[in-house]
């Protein structure tokens, strides 16, 4: 990236993340009702520890955690499990475009979150934007609820788990290189799916209960992990190139390739009130990103 500029390299990177993303979650969308979707995501924590484990072994990038952070790891891994597992069910159900729009309350709840467990500052403008980001919501949840009931409140859970991910991530990037910390969170994540898995073989409970899969799903399978892992890293090396505030906005890219990818493999297209839901999400997520940028700009440099 050092010809382009470390800011421009990180804009890349997560545009890439952004567009590329979606592809898997067109994957598990694809699978549906074929394999128990705690199947899918094990599989996808499987691949994501198998190709980072020796990439940061190699590269000097893994550290032995302490016993305090083994705990850190194992919530993380828990929160990410839980979000991934939920919007993957979401998905079985509901439209790409429609599913992410609503998880991009997310940024609303990490801000509300962070003043009331980091303490940080929320002013009434960011409150305003957060109360008009959630309307956006129930502007994209309502058509969805009359058609598939409480499944479209899920994306809902999704957000609620990843912003406590992210606010346990702030804690602990300082402390270790990014790719090592996703080498842990596949690591514990499978340490978390794989038992239950394995209690419930052959219990008949759909979600839980894993079963062989066919040449179609292997490669399905394959998919959501080699395109999880590349996008998360993506995410992770854009991070160390840019400011979050200054990539947060490039992430609404997402909703974009998700809509574009819903209609070329699924024919869906968000319908009217659906559309305004997301650019009122969007509009509000946009405000709240650039405030903080605006804020950051006025604090003066320690001296």
């Amino acid at each position: 990236m050092a010809g382009i500029g470390r800011s421009s390299g990180g804009i890349l990177l997560m545009a890439c993340f952004a567009l590329v993303a979606p592809g898997m979650d067109a994957c598990a969308k694809l699978i549906g009702d074929a394999l128990a979707v705690g199947q899918v995501v094990a599989t996808r924590f499987s691949i994501q520890f198998a190709l980072l484990f020796p990439l940061a072994a190699a590269f000097g990038w893994l550290h032995r955690p302490r016993s305090n952070e083994i705990w850190l790891h194992m919530a993380r891994g828990a929160l990410i499990l839980i979000a991934t597992a939920f919007f993957f069910v979401a998905l079985r159900y509901m439209p790409i475009a429609d599913a992410i729009s609503i998880f991009f309350v997310e940024p609303f709840i990490l801000a509300l979150l962070g003043g009331i467990i980091l303490g940080e500052r929320v002013g009434p403008r960011r409150y305003a934007a957060c109360a008009a980001g959630f309307l956006g919501a129930m502007m994209v949840i309502q058509p969805s609820f009359r058609e598939v009931g409480a499944t479209a409140l899920l994306p809902l859970v999704t957000a609620f788990s990843f912003a406590l991910y992210m606010i346990l991530t702030r804690r602990m990037a300082r402390r270790m290189h990014p790719v090592s910390m996703q080498v842990y969170t596949g690591l514990a994540a499978c340490v978390l799916v794989f038992p239950l898995l394995f209690l419930f073989d052959g219990s008949g409970i759909h979600a839980l209960d894993p079963s062989w899969p066919g040449r179609r799903e292997i490669w399905l399978l394959a998919g959501i992990g080699l395109i999880a892992t590349l996008s998360h890293l993506c995410i992770g090396f854009a991070l160390s190139l840019a400011p979050a505030s200054l990539l947060a906005p490039i992430q609404y890219l997402e909703i974009a390739g998700a809509t574009v990818l819903g209609y070329a493999i699924f024919s869906d297209l968000p319908d009217l009130p659906t559309f305004a839901g997301i650019l009122l999400i969007v509009g509000s997520g946009l405000f709240v990103f650039f405030r903080e940028r605006h804020l950051e700009r006025r604090i003066p440099p320690p001296p």
